[in-house]
């Protein structure tokens, strides 16, 4: 049975308004002309299909249900289906594997034993302290400690080679279309490719497209058999956590531009267009917002929601609405707490183009405010407005990280990076020390906040007014 929380319906609404900004984008010159250089740079693009892979996983864990309850040997056939009250993703059925295999504690990456010690029972009836030999990772082989590299070894590859065969199909099915669009040949358009000669630079797409499937393949392949990132404290896969924090991070980022960007277009452009005693209050708005603490602030709302849904517990039919709720919350909340600095950025740059030529002469004719406001004013911010919000996509995703840390982010039964981290910090005082968990964390936020900084340079540099004129 299908199941819409809010934030997957505000994730696919804030979707369905990038592609319809892009359809509008593409049939004006002075919106589609950045978007040109961007797709044209081989930084961009090469950034742009790692977000690509982010943002598809993101949406396939966007897609809810109730998984159906199996009927009892003796059960009518024409009877009523029934469905859980759990509410599981499309994700969560791909990775079945990885979420129903549950460990009893730590384990280390590709480990096939315990991380700790325990009393085991031998078959003569004494008991030594030993590390117990896992349930699932490794499990297949006869001789963990002598076939375990092999193994290793021979399953990666296999992995990765799927993964090539995956790109080498994408590459002829590329090759193809191209070929169909240019009336080229076949052979003519894959030496191109080869040579990197295209305009939009398809070879560092294919480059990083290849990487992805080898390490994507191989790693899954892996993961069937072992425990690719070990084992948390109550026997998780790590890999698991991982890959559900991705939507969690990308609806940090992204609904709390859906937030933020009405109030800061909306009242930094009246604040610089009409001056005066609409100025003042929008000013005294945004300045009196950013002179309150932000955590203090997040703290006070998060306490005050969780008092709402103890006090509320039958509104909620699982932990996973629960978790929903606080997630949009905190979008919203940080949403507010953010929009000040774009209003004051969109304030400063309209008062310039207020006094611009040929706004002046639209007012002399009597143009109305609300028509130069929508078709002068507007449209030469909006490149501010992109660059904040690809900016600043990358800083909403750390503040998740942190806000979990000191346990005013996201519901704890939710999956995040912040909470991993959080989980992970007691066991660093461990000997030996349990890193994987941090590790696992930083490794798939650094890659998403890094590709998002390097496509943001790019979306910058293309909106710059200074650099279109140097060219």
């Amino acid at each position: 049975m299908p199941v819409v929380l809010w934030t997957d319906a505000l994730l696919f609404l804030l979707i369905g308004a990038a592609l319809g900004f892009g359809l509008y984008a593409a049939r004006h010159e002075h919106l589609r002309a950045p978007w040109r250089r961007v797709v044209r740079s081989r930084l961009g693009t090469g950034a742009l299909v790692v977000l690509t892979a982010y943002l598809s996983i993101a949406l396939v864990d966007s897609l809810h249900y109730h998984p159906r309850l199996k009927a009892a040997p003796d059960a009518d056939a024409e009877a009523t289906a029934r469905y859980s009250t759990q509410i599981l993703s499309v994700l969560d059925l791909w990775l079945t594997p990885l979420r129903e295999r549950q460990e009893k504690t730590f384990s280390a990456p590709f480990a096939t034993h315990l991380f700790v010690k325990e009393p085991i029972e031998q078959p003569d009836g004494s008991v030594i302290r030993d590390y117990p030999t896992l349930q699932h990772g490794g499990s297949h082989l006869d001789d963990p400690v002598a076939d375990r590299s092999r193994d290793i070894v021979l399953t990666g590859l296999a992995g990765a080679a799927e993964g090539l065969m995956v790109w080498l199909a994408s590459v002829l099915v590329l090759a193809r279309l191209l070929a169909d669009r240019r009336r080229v040949a076949f052979d003519a358009q894959l030496a191109t490719l080869r040579r990197g000669e295209t305009e939009v630079p398809w070879r560092v797409v294919l480059a990083v497209l290849a990487l992805l499937l080898t390490l994507g393949f191989g790693i899954g392949d892996l993961s069937l058999k072992y425990h690719v990132l070990g084992t948390d404290k109550v026997g998780e896969d790590v890999l698991y956590q991982a890959i559900k924090a991705i939507r969690t991070g990308l609806l940090i980022g992204t609904l709390t531009t859906l937030v933020m960007l009405p109030a800061a277009v909306l009242l930094g452009i009246i604040a610089g267009y009409f001056r005066g005693l609409t100025d003042d209050i929008v000013q005294y708005l945004y300045t009196t917002l950013s002179s309150i603490p932000g955590v203090l602030l997040i703290a006070a709302a998060i306490l005050l929601l969780q008092v709402h849904m103890t006090n509320n517990a039958e509104q909620f039919e699982s932990l996973a609405q629960r978790a929903d709720l606080r997630l949009l919350f905190l979008c919203i909340i940080l949403g507010v707490t953010s929009w000040t600095g774009l209003c004051r950025l969109l304030r400063g740059e309209t008062l310039k183009l207020r006094e611009a030529d040929y706004v002046q002469a639209a007012t002399a004719l009597g143009v109305r405010h609300i028509t130069i406001i929508s078709r002068h004013i507007l449209p030469n911010v909006l490149h501010l407005v992109m660059i904040t919000v690809v900016l600043d996509f990358s800083g909403l995703v750390l503040a998740e990280a942190v806000l979990s840390y000191i346990n005013i982010g996201v519901d704890p039964t939710m999956n995040s990076w912040g909470n991993m981290i959080n989980g992970a910090r007691m066991e660093l005082a461990r000997e030996p020390v349990v890193w994987w968990s941090l590790a696992a964390a930083f490794v798939f936020m650094f890659v998403l906040v890094l590709a998002a900084n390097l496509f943001a340079d790019v979306v910058r540099d293309a909106y710059d007014p200074r650099l279109r004129a140097q060219r």
